[in-house]
């Protein structure tokens, strides 16, 4: 098999494989929201998030946004509110810390703000209410 066959037949599977890291990453980003809101899976017993606090604000974006993102519906534009949000979420939070996002426990807000810049530009992948709707 040539590489040029090899990365016509990779590129075939690439709007699907767009698709599942859209749906896994919306996931676990939806549970980060019901966990602020409704403590589910788990929250820390002495966190509380006040109701109309920055973090529960946080949570209702990342609840709904995390459940658009899941399904693929509006997937830019929502995407491009979630990234916005995960750098606020970065400087605000983790970056006052310390420089390195190791240390700052900021890793996973950067990846989430560049992996929803990466969506807004890229699109919702072939599974998805917005493909869907295009059809």
């Amino acid at each position: 098999m040539s590489q040029s066959s090899t990365q016509s037949t990779l590129q075939a599977y690439a709007p699907t494989i767009l698709s599942l890291v859209r749906i896994v990453a919306g996931l676990i980003f939806l549970a980060h929201g019901t966990q602020k809101l409704f403590g589910f899976p788990a929250l820390a017993p002495d966190r509380e998030i006040p109701v109309f606090g920055l973090m529960w604000f946080g949570g209702i974006l990342e609840a709904f946004g995390g459940l658009l993102i899941v399904i693929g519906l509006f997937t830019r534009p929502v995407a491009f509110i979630l990234s916005g949000q995960m750098a606020v979420a970065y400087f605000m939070f983790h970056a006052p810390k310390s420089f390195f996002p190791a240390l700052n426990g900021g890793d996973a807000a950067i990846l989430y703000c560049f992996l929803f810049l990466y969506f807004v530009f890229a699109g919702p992948g072939s599974i998805s209410v917005d493909a869907a709707r295009k059809r």
